[in-house]
């Protein structure tokens, strides 16, 4: 490759680097910072080893199995404990920030004309994909030596030198993956959401092929990356092999990115497009219709994702039953619950878990409307006979609709599979209520999104931070002991789990009814603020 093709590299690098002083930051304290307080917790929750001893009994399930990966539970150290339980789930964030990171300054970049006025300048053909590919190997390295040095500097007997920083490398290096991956599909697709759709699918796709395939099928977990991941045995054998496969898959994605990029036009893309219609529809012509158009495939996307995480954990209740009832340490830390069998006391802890899933592309629904008026869209609009009002009752209206339908096929997927591996059978519309007694928080975060569109523009950030503070406390909050009130700090914090806690009305009036006050305040917040533009 000829010198010329990267010229301008540097300064370009200096550009995102500017760009970035906030965002990045942010990212990497915060997941540095989540990263450190695990394993301090588990000190102070399992100080004993046959505390940690009776924690891997519990984590022999194949549900956990699926939920985090393999481990070592033939000597559960701290160290062991926190590389088992964290390193896998906290690969997966590090996943969504490199993807989010490289197609902002990728396909973003090119469909808001950015990329084309540097091309007007005398830079290389390779020069801005090439600083993006080192920026995020710099962030990635940052990520991994802050982890890694904060992890040994806890001075906790088990976590060692080699396995901390091995622990931070896994994170850096498959990270890469993800970095590279966001690249070629920037490369590959015509659109910022297309390549943020399918970078975020195959993410979730190498999860639930990891999740099946150390259940019941190892061959198909291998050709995941998220597995190679697991066997690096953090503080418990350190084996650095597999950061090596991960590298060589990072640098040939980035290689195979960065030729398609040289020889491909300026906003094209190699996936096809269909020609589009010379008159549109009468269903595009209102707000709703044209809303829609513009989220199907999201949609689409996600609807399949939520019905595989539910086949996924539905095919693995069938073996739930006949570990816990043979395993008498386990039944009796279990807390008891006559006349329901261990495995629907289970699934109600799984439709919290899916119900936090299921408000993501609802929310995504929702918060489009922004992205949307940042490029100048909702501005066209405008200049039709159509009301603010009328635009926004659209978006909510969608993600209402969206909310229901995700969190409806997540538990059609669980029940699908779970009554072909249960003896018993499960009662449909006894889980389906399980489920359903979530909408209400999901509608409160709903409401909470058009709160922030009506007076804080750009405060989008506030609605994923809350959605995640949601799950790690209601999630973790049982494995490190959290107050009881920090969980009623969420709305999900107020969903009583059917069938073994009492149906409570109540809680599901007040969050309709906030969520209902927090909508008509965004309304009003949205028709008379002033719309926003890049």
């Amino acid at each position: 490759m000829r010198h010329s093709s990267f010229k301008q590299m540097p300064l370009l690098l200096r550009f995102i680097v500017k760009q970035d002083r906030i965002r990045t930051p942010i990212w990497l304290i915060g997941l540095v910072l989540f990263t450190l307080l695990v394993p301090i917790a588990f000190a102070d929750l399992y100080p004993e080893q046959a505390e940690r001893d009776l924690m891997a009994e519990t984590m022999k399930n194949p549900a956990m199995t699926a939920m985090v990966g393999p481990g070592d539970l033939a000597h559960y150290t701290i160290g062991a404990m926190t590389a088992h339980q964290m390193l896998l789930l906290t690969a997966v964030v590090v996943g969504f920030m490199n993807i989010f990171l490289v197609i902002r300054h990728t396909r973003t970049d090119e469909e808001e004309g950015r990329m084309e006025l540097i091309r007007s300048l005398p830079v290389g053909r390779l020069a801005a994909i090439g600083a993006i590919l080192i920026y995020m190997l710099f962030v990635n390295v940052v990520l991994a030596g802050l982890t890694g040095a904060g992890l040994y500097a806890l001075q906790i007997e088990s976590m060692g030198l080699q396995g901390s920083f091995l622990y931070g490398v896994a994170l850096g290096a498959v990270g890469m993956v993800f970095a590279t991956l966001a690249t070629l599909f920037a490369q590959l697709t015509e659109s910022a959401r297309a390549a943020t759709g399918l970078s975020i699918a195959i993410l979730l796709t190498f999860y639930l092929m990891r999740a099946i395939g150390d259940v019941s099928m190892e061959t198909l977990s291998y050709i995941s990356p998220l597995r190679w991941l697991t066997d690096v045995k953090a503080y418990a054998g350190n084996d650095w092999q597999p950061i090596a496969w991960l590298l060589i898959l990072a640098g040939i994605l980035g290689a195979i990115a960065a030729y398609l990029h040289a020889i491909r036009d300026l906003e094209a893309g190699f996936f096809p497009s269909r020609p589009g219609r010379k008159h549109a529809t009468t269903f595009l012509e209102n707000p709703i219709g044209l809303a829609l158009r513009l989220q199907r495939t999201g949609w689409i996307a996600w609807a399949v994702g939520m019905l595989l995480i539910g086949l996924s954990y539905g095919s693995v209740l069938g073996d739930l039953e006949s570990f816990f009832s043979g395993n008498e340490m386990l039944e009796q830390i279990l807390p008891e619950h006559a006349g329901y069998s261990l495995t629907e006391q289970f699934i109600s802890m799984l439709m919290m878990v899916m119900s936090l899933i299921a408000a993501i592309p609802p929310l995504m629904a929702v918060l489009r409307l922004y992205g949307e008026e940042k490029k100048d869209r909702v501005a066209q609009l405008m200049n039709r006979p159509i009301s603010r009002k009328y635009l926004l009752g659209s978006y909510v209206l969608l993600a209402i609709m969206n909310g229901w339908v995700m969190l409806s096929l997540s538990i059609i997927g669980l029940w699908s599979a779970g009554i072909t591996v249960t003896a018993g059978g499960l009662e449909f519309w006894s889980m389906y209520g399980a489920a359903m007694v979530y909408y209400p928080a999901i509608i409160a975060m709903i409401g909470l999104a058009v709160f922030l569109i009506g007076f804080i523009p750009g405060g989008n950030i506030i609605v994923w931070l809350y959605l995640f503070y949601s799950f790690f406390v209601l999630y973790l909050g049982g494995l490190f002991q959290f107050p009881e009130w920090l969980g009623k700090l969420t709305p999900f914090g107020y969903i009583p789990q059917l069938p073994m806690d009492q149906m409570e009305w109540l809680p599901m009036i007040a969050l309709l009814g906030i969520a209902l006050f927090l909508m008509v305040a965004g309304f009003q917040g949205y028709r008379r603020r002033d719309l926003q533009s890049h």
